[in-house]
């Protein structure tokens, strides 16, 4: 969907979901884009799930971050990687979920709205937001079955309509878009009151579907926020989506085997966006780089890599996609392997990346023997 005031040049930023473990692995791709001086140069940023977690801290952070003239800021470690990384000492999933079940007033979702703005976002709005860059935030609209983006300037769905410069609070919109399906969603937002625009293409603009919106994890429709960005020419890709494992032998039982079916739509759906972003990079439609946490550090062209083991970096990959209470030793290797991968991704797609760093964020934590 394109609305009036979307962006068409710049560099977009998309950062996918994948719980803690996305949200921390973002918190390098963004150390990394700051030391190439282009975290100043973003346009627009576009989220999911627990990338929108990260992108919620950049944002409401923003104006604390100093620029100097060549675009590199200071307080990148103090106002956004240190906050993110105490969210992930904390346990929000299970005692979400437990929560949510016993008692008769807070719902699961609630709980995690909760959670999030007691450790992240306090009060914050999305009205609080930065004006530049725009930042995106995404979900599923499981009553429209399309795309709901929350930004400063409008909430939309194509099929529903636009309420401009929405007033909900930070911390319930990065709650939404990591309602991951089944024991986290759907998050309900209360719209009842709000002033809807109908927009050309509306076929659900009535009160039905204006009222209280029943809303999933991003990813579901967009695993790797690209919609938002569609008029971007240049867009950077950080992908720490997780892995579908094969299975010798599924369940046969109707519950189980249907998960492990839906398990497989999911994960063509995803394939195919990641397969039509490096298209587009192939085709000269768009520029830009696509990292993710299951690249390989030797498939990109980059003479100097940072050295990364590969089954040290394969078990970061293949952390859980859960809210629940992560290791120091850990949290400081998956910042460290963004922080490399983005690293190759940029210096061997974007000349503007300059010469390899001198050392990881955390060199105490090496990503190889």
């Amino acid at each position: 969907m394109t609305t009036p005031g979307d962006e068409d040049d710049g560099v977009a930023l998309c950062l996918s979901g994948g719980g803690y473990r996305a949200m921390v692995f973002h918190l390098g791709v963004l150390w990394r884009l700051n030391d190439a001086r282009l975290l100043g140069r973003l346009t627009t940023v576009s989220s999911v799930s627990g990338g929108s977690v990260t992108a919620g801290a950049l944002a409401a952070r923003w104006g604390d971050l100093a620029f100097d003239e060549t675009g590199h800021a200071s307080g990148l470690v103090e106002h956004v990687v240190e906050p993110v990384r105490r969210l992930a000492r904390q346990d929000i999933d299970v005692a979400s979920v437990l929560g949510g079940s016993l008692s008769p007033w807070d719902t699961a979702p609630e709980r995690v709205v909760d959670a999030y703005r007691r450790h992240l976002f306090g009060d914050a709005t999305l009205q609080d937001l930065p004006d530049e860059p725009r930042f995106v935030i995404n979900a599923t609209n499981v009553e429209s079955g399309a795309l709901m983006r929350f930004s400063k300037r409008y909430l939309a769905d194509y099929r529903v309509g636009r309420v401009l410069s929405p007033r909900v609070g930070l911390a319930a919109a990065v709650a939404a878009y990591s309602a991951f399906p089944p024991f986290l969603s759907p998050a309900v937002l209360d719209l009842r009151d709000a002033d809807w625009v109908d927009d050309e293409g509306n076929d659900l603009a009535t009160e039905a579907y204006r009222g209280r919106i029943s809303l999933s994890d991003g990813g579901v429709y967009d695993n790797l926020g690209l919609e938002a960005v569609k008029r971007h020419h240049t867009v950077l890709v950080s992908d720490a989506g997780g892995r579908f494992a094969p299975d010798a032998t599924p369940a046969s039982d109707w519950g189980r085997h249907l998960v492990r079916v839906l398990g497989v739509i999911d994960n063509q759906v995803r394939s195919l966006r990641k397969r039509e972003v490096i298209e587009a990079y192939r085709s000269g439609e768009r520029a830009g780089a696509y990292v993710g946490i299951r690249s390989r550090v030797a498939d990109y062209p980059v003479s100097d890599p940072f050295e990364c083991d590969e089954a040290r970096t394969a078990e970061l990959a293949a952390v859980p996609t859960r809210l629940d209470a992560m290791a120091e030793d850990r949290q400081e290797l998956l910042v460290n392997w963004g922080y490399a991968i983005c690293d190759a991704g940029l210096r061997s797609h974007m000349a503007i990346a300059g010469p390899r760093p001198e050392s990881l964020p955390y060199p105490g934590r090496p990503l190889s023997p």
